[in-house]
């Protein structure tokens, strides 16, 4: 009977999905939005709430995230990634600099503390890679030249989470320095290693990993990315970073074929992610911190989008592909919830779960709008102001009056 029942509500959780995506596809715009407003229906505490599918999905969802990041490592090389990563840190330390600041100082504000503060702090600065990697994929600019900048402040993000996360484990436990510290030392350790395998012997790996059948190919692949992945996120590190990692060690033939074998179970596992974000979260919990939670979202998608907008100024990109990719950066996610699910296992502040889904979830609604409408407002809006200034002036001097009916 519970077997029936799981296949009932997964196969409905999949046929629903399948009937968004096509409305969002006939719409022009990322079914993410969808994706998430369906789990929130039919999550802890909405129209219909699923049991029995739960685990199941649950796994889905970190499966779809490991996916997300492998095959948006897949698109570059070793080498693209380190010349990226030294011409970028700039623009990791204003993307810091500029949403971090205000989440800390909104949990100061309220009085929660200066724990909290680090965590809001985390909770405003990450975007979500799993998200944006969708997006990228569903509007068709994998390949354009603002796609590079954004990864690698994406990848800057997720290997500053390499250091964050160990050090609010510690904040929130109460635990030693010397524990702390050699907790950040292990996660560093394995982040360090695990990029300096990928770009060293990256030739090495798709030799193993090669295969002509693509059965083989896809059980290797799929299996050495899980593997890396769990062991990352063992030792405190992002599954997600690991996951990338083993994208970006892969080359050649082997990445080409690996696309083509995974994209199907990207699309599925990634829809299952989003469905399960919204699963988890509870519409009743989210009315009592709206406002400042809509508040926050407002002014961090402002500096996402001025982050962006400088990191690719700063490489050269063109004013168009500027603006996108500070729209595209605007969606918060899968970090952030890890983030604030810490703090209230912790037992730091009631009101800190609320806010941090109620804000996560208006981002990665909007963040998706944002990353396609961005760029074709701001030009808009300069065109606009362009005709304004140069429409002719009053002349100063008084005219004679001229019949009626006439325009002046």
């Amino acid at each position: 009977m519970h077997s029936a029942l799981f296949l009932i509500e997964f196969g409905a959780i999949l046929l629903g999905l399948g009937l968004l995506g096509r409305v969002a596809g006939r719409l022009r715009f990322s079914p993410v939005p969808l994706y998430l407003l369906a789990g929130l229906a039919f999550g802890t505490g909405g129209l219909l709430p699923l049991g029995a599918s739960e685990e199941f999905v649950a796994i889905g969802a970190e499966i779809g995230v490991i996916l997300l990041l492998l095959m948006l490592g897949l698109e570059y090389t070793a080498n693209d990634l380190v010349s990226n990563l030294r011409t970028q840190y700039p623009a990791g330390l204003v993307d810091c600099a500029l949403n971090a600041l205000p989440g800390a100082a909104a949990a100061l504000l309220m009085g929660w503390g200066p724990v909290a503060a680090v965590v809001l702090a985390g909770v405003t600065w990450i975007s979500s890679s799993g998200v944006i990697a969708k997006v990228l994929g569903d509007l068709g600019r994998l390949g354009n030249r603002e796609t590079p900048v954004i990864l690698s402040i994406l990848v800057l993000e997720d290997l500053a989470m390499a250091v964050y996360l160990p050090i609010i484990t510690a904040l929130l436990a109460g635990v030693g320095l010397a524990a702390g510290s050699a907790t950040l030392a292990i996660a560093l350790g394995v982040a360090g290693a695990v990029l300096f395998v990928a770009v060293r012997y990256g030739r090495i790996i798709s030799r193993f990993v090669s295969s002509d059948d693509p059965e083989k190919l896809l059980l290797v692949v799929l299996g050495l990315t899980l593997l890396v992945a769990g062991i990352a996120q063992q030792l405190q590190v992002s599954a997600a970073v690991g996951a990338f990692l083993v994208g970006i060690a892969l080359s050649g033939e082997v990445a080409e074929g690996t696309h083509t074998l995974l994209s199907p179970l990207r699309d599925l596992f990634a829809a299952v992610f989003f469905v399960f974000f919204g699963l988890h979260t509870d519409p009743a919990s989210i009315p009592p911190v709206l406002l400042p939670a809509l508040a926050l979202a407002v002014v961090t998608a402002c500096t996402k989008v001025a982050t962006g907008y400088w990191a690719a100024k700063r490489a050269g990109i063109g004013v168009n592909g500027r603006w996108r990719a500070g729209g595209t950066l605007v969606a918060r996610g899968e970090f952030s919830i890890v983030i604030a699910g810490l703090a209230v296992t912790a037992g730091i502040e009631p009101a800190l779960g609320p806010l941090a889904t109620a804000y996560v979830l208006i981002l990665v609604v909007l963040g998706p709008l944002t990353a396609r409408y961005t760029q074709p407002v701001a030009v808009w809006l300069t065109s606009r102001r362009a005709r304004t200034s140069s429409a002719p002036a009053e002349p100063s001097a008084p005219r004679q009056r001229e019949p009626a009916g006439q325009d002046g």
